[in-house]
């Protein structure tokens, strides 16, 4: 069974739980996780110097766990006008 069939096979085991949507190509700007990944570069890692591997996996890490606990900035990356879509009703 294909990757796509397994995938298509477990949403419709939820039944109505969850639903894909499917975004046109090259468009970061419809995606919450870009926000998240431009958060973290202009907030965080492109504010410092990042000299090895294990520091930008720190720094990653850190912001991560501070997205756990600040769920309204979370949030914040589903209220966009191009990410609204998004938001679970």
């Amino acid at each position: 069974m294909a990757q796509g069939e397994k995938v298509q096979h477990y949403v419709e085991s939820l039944d109505g739980w969850l639903e894909l949507l499917f975004l046109p190509p090259d468009s970061p700007e419809l995606n919450p996780d870009e926000c998240a990944w431009n958060d973290l570069k202009n907030n965080t890692i492109g504010r410092k110097q990042i000299r090895d591997p294990e520091l930008l996996k720190s720094e990653v890490v850190r912001f991560c766990r501070y997205l756990q606990k600040t769920p309204q900035r979370v949030m914040g990356y589903f209220n966009t006008t191009t990410t609204k879509y998004a938001a679970a009703t």
